[in-house]
């Protein structure tokens, strides 16, 4: 199953993978962060899949981050950044 993220266009900084919920208060701040630098990126609410793409996207999601905690940051399939860390998004984004 092919589960299709939403894209934001923006400058390309390699390929940003947000997950996140749509309840977040820390995934909204990653968003907003992410916006404001005006990269391009693609993200999931992962609340607001069907229970069985959300065992899916939950068992990508621990690859890169065992606790399976949002946010988590993907970028370009190495880099992972759990949480809002805005310092940390920044440098690995500039």
């Amino acid at each position: 199953m092919v589960i299709a993220p939403v894209h934001i266009e923006g400058t390309d900084k390699g390929r940003i993978m947000l997950y996140a919920l749509s309840t977040c208060g820390h995934c909204r701040r990653t968003r907003e962060l992410l916006n404001e630098l005006g990269v391009a990126y693609d993200y999931l609410y992962v609340d607001q899949l069907s229970r069985t793409e959300m065992d899916e996207i939950i068992t990508e999601i621990e690859k890169y981050n065992p606790r399976a905690s949002f946010p988590t940051m993907v970028i370009n399939g190495t880099k992972v950044i759990i949480g809002s860390r805005e310092d940390e998004i920044r440098e690995a984004l500039s």
